[in-house]
């Protein structure tokens, strides 16, 4: 099932349940852009590769690639999302448990970024639906166990591959470039970061773009009285449209997560920075293909973690590391909580 951009608009017009859905999807989307995408920019900024406004415009034209062609070469991401918890039954009903969702999402994640604490708006989605699911079906039977494993497999993977992957590089990297002269290698670097963070921002939107044109569209199907679409296929305008939205909450707000990520945690060279989005890109390729939804913010941060230790440990600031992870840890239970509490509270209203 698609749906076509004038049949969007007329319904838009004519159904103020979709309406609503939409403001609080796209509220959604564009807490994603300040929070989640500043990640791929973050060390070319902050090495200087880039200016920060330059880097933006760069991040989202390449976040709309990502999510135009990665959706159409491989769009598993989308359908883990869609089916990774029950919102079936009545569709009023769903509709108004996806809706509170939506705003435990934008509560925690405005939160963490008022805190420059750079958290995963990945698994705030995913608990923040999860909550909402299980407030709707009255217990764990609105979770679908199945997609949730690959939640966990995608959290080890961005993790361990993210810190192995960024220690590797640079280390090979440090190892052919010793007998180099320094001022002939950092051009190059600047120039190579450049490419690396336009592939980082590609595979953001890949990622992060897939998830939520996911949600928006059982948002649509649910507004429209269908609670039971198994079968979508995720229209280009919906592509375009996510990616405008996150372009725009990129360049309100992501300056705070490009210190957080980009300066805070460790001093990068350009060559550092440079492993670091390799290593990020890597791994969020790999995902990708295997269907996994892998939180960009913990694969990058965690690429970053491991360039620096190729170093020497001491070269990462672990006071930042341990508010990031303790930032983490709250965000399955904390979001998910919100998502519960706020969908019994919107059950009971409306």
């Amino acid at each position: 099932m698609t749906v076509s951009f004038t049949d969007f608009l007329s319904q838009l017009v004519s159904n103020p349940a979709l309406l609503i859905t939409v403001i609080l999807t796209m509220g959604v989307i564009l807490v994603n852009g300040w929070t989640d995408a500043p990640n791929a920019i973050a060390t070319c900024v902050s090495t200087r590769s880039m200016k920060p406004k330059a880097a933006i415009m760069m991040a989202a034209v390449f976040n709309f690639l990502g999510v135009l062609v990665m959706t159409m070469v491989n769009a598993t991401v989308a359908y883990t999302i869609y089916d990774m918890v029950d919102f079936g039954g009545d569709s009023h009903e769903a509709l108004v448990a996806l809706c509170a969702a939506m705003v435990a999402i934008v509560a925690w994640a405005t939160a963490a970024w008022r805190f420059g604490i750079p958290t995963s708006e990945s698994h705030a989605l995913i608990a923040g639906l999860s909550g909402a699911a299980i407030a709707l079906q009255g217990g764990l039977g609105g979770i679908n166990g199945a997609e949730w494993v690959k939640v966990l497999y995608g959290l080890a993977l961005s993790s361990g591959m993210g810190f192995g992957l960024g220690w590797v590089i640079a280390k090979v990297v440090q190892s052919i470039g010793r007998s180099m002269d320094r001022r002939k290698t950092e051009p190059f670097f600047g120039k190579a970061q450049i490419g690396s963070a336009a592939a980082m921002a590609f595979m953001h939107g890949a990622q992060d773009g897939q998830k939520f044109m996911a949600v928006f569209l059982l948002g649509m199907f649910l507004a429209q009285g269908e609670s039971n679409v198994t079968n979508f296929t995720i229209p280009i305008w919906l592509m375009v449209l996510c990616s405008v939205v996150m372009a725009v909450g990129t360049s309100i707000g992501g300056y705070r997560i490009i210190k957080a990520v980009g300066m805070d945690m460790a001093k990068l060279k350009k060559y550092q920075g440079f492993s670091a989005d390799l290593a990020a890109t890597g791994c969020l390729l790999v995902s990708s293909f295997t269907g996994l939804p892998v939180s960009t913010t913990h694969t990058k941060t965690t690429a970053i973690m491991g360039v620096g230790a190729a170093k020497r440990v001491s070269s990462v600031n672990w006071g930042v590391v341990k508010e990031m992870f303790l930032a983490w840890g709250l965000t399955f239970p904390g979001c998910g909580i919100i998502g519960y509490l706020m969908a019994l509270l919107f059950l009971n209203i409306f």
